[in-house]
């Protein structure tokens, strides 16, 4: 069954990813950018592509999202399977994202909107103010590939995404990871995502103590910024004269940079319901 990881951009989706990965499919519990491909991005052009859908037509993989997912769990039965999104779960055109039977919960990431504009707009290279009208509306992300064709995510707004994922609340399939809390309590951050996936899963399984020492010594922001410098990000994108934009550039301080005051009002007035409920305000 599919266990979403799932977040608006930039808001810590491969900071969590590196650490699951680091986990669960590593004998050692030491990271390395390679393991990220065991937890894909959904939608995916190439899963799309080999199941004979027409990745040219963005229609027809929108109505085949349900139906990649079941050939997903065909495949995996009897195993979670990771797949990061940043998509909003509100349906599109009529045709659902996701539903119950294919999702065995989520694990969503949040992070204080005043850091997602910075980063951002560093990883897209655009101004913060133009991150922060995207922010404000559905957000529409292009895939990368090979292809012509290029599958969108459609990311929705910054509190639209946070509200969507709610959903799963219902079932009691949800956890709620803030971004500021695997900065700066990475272990019990762990073990509460542990004991989550323990949970939905209904497994009894204990972690091995000396792989998660491994994991959290291979996964803090300072280690995963050398690794980038030495061995670049593959997830990387390049700027407009063709260069690698540093990935791992802005952790929790942001590196001194400042949102103005104008805009950081803006931001607050914005989302200011959400920002209260999650203590950011």
């Amino acid at each position: 069954m599919i266990l979403w990881i799932s977040s608006y951009p930039k808001s810590g989706n491969t900071l969590v990813r590196s650490i699951l990965s680091a986990y669960f499919f590593s004998n050692d519990g030491k990271f390395n950018f390679n393991l990220l491909k065991n937890i894909k991005q959904f939608p995916d052009l190439y899963m799309f592509k080999n199941l004979g859908i027409n990745i040219f037509d963005q229609t027809e993989i929108i109505k085949n999202y349900i139906y990649a997912q079941e050939e997903i769990n065909k495949r995996d039965k009897n195993a979670i399977r990771f797949l990061k999104s940043h998509q909003v779960l509100n349906g599109i055109n009529g045709y659902q994202f996701t539903n119950y039977k294919n999702s065995l919960g989520v694990i969503y990431i949040v992070r204080d909107p005043r850091k997602v504009v910075l980063s951002d707009a560093n990883h897209n290279q655009i101004s913060i103010e133009e991150s922060f009208k995207k922010m404000c509306n559905n957000t529409l992300i292009k895939g990368k590939g090979n292809f012509t064709a290029k599958v969108e995510t459609f990311a929705g707004s910054w509190s639209s995404n946070y509200n969507s994922w709610k959903e799963f609340k219902k079932l009691n399939k949800y956890l709620l990871i803030k971004y500021e809390d695997i900065v700066k309590k990475p272990e019990d951050t762990f073990r509460i995502i542990f004991n989550f996936i323990n949970k939905i899963s209904k497994t009894q399984t204990a972690i091995d103590e000396n792989k998660l020492k491994n994991v959290l010594k291979t996964t803090n922001f300072e280690y995963l910024q050398k690794l980038e410098k030495s061995e670049g990000f593959p997830e990387a994108v390049k700027d407009y004269q063709g260069k690698y934009v540093q990935f791992f550039k802005y952790g929790e301080t942001n590196s001194g940079v400042e949102i103005p005051e104008l805009l950081k009002k803006k931001i607050e007035q914005s989302f200011s319901t959400e920002m209260k409920e999650l203590g950011y305000l």
